[in-house]
């Protein structure tokens, strides 16, 4: 994550940043759309994410619940991610010099003390991290041709 922020040396610390995962391969161009209008004005930035629907469940670590989580306030976090490149780069440095590996860049973000907005992205927005996640990708990009 840092790498890619450190290359952008001719970016000012105000410019804006997109960061997405390239795991993702079926962004809607809407959601993208509504990111930046949700976030180009904000103080901090913010994220695409979804509402938890399912029921959550935690593990007793024996492949058996141990106790169902609310749900309530919980969102999938996506990318892109929208943020300030300096502040960013100041928050990613912080973490991993505190020894702290974000799991994103919200994450890195929220260790400043900093609270980023959620804007709600489309479950389309799959990301490939098993192999059954590439039948729901194309699926998902085939919707989404098809929605021109």
């Amino acid at each position: 994550m840092l790498n890619g922020l450190l290359a952008l040396a001719h970016a000012a610390p105000d410019d804006w940043v997109l960061v997405h995962d390239a795991a993702r391969p079926s962004l809607p161009a809407g959601d993208l759309a509504a990111l930046i209008l949700a976030c180009r004005r904000d103080a901090v930035g913010g994220l695409l994410a979804v509402p938890i629907a399912e029921t959550l469940k935690q593990s007793d670590g024996d492949c058996r619940s141990s106790r169902s989580v609310a749900r309530d306030g919980l969102w999938r976090a996506q990318t892109p991610q929208m943020f300030r490149h300096g502040q960013l780069t100041r928050a990613l440095t912080r973490a991993l010099g505190e020894g702290f590996e974000p799991s994103d860049e919200a994450a890195a973000i929220e260790s400043l003390g900093l609270h980023p907005r959620l804007v709600e992205g489309s479950p389309l927005n799959i990301k490939v991290t098993r192999p059954a996640d590439l039948d729901i990708a194309r699926a998902a990009v085939r919707m989404l041709k098809g929605a021109r």
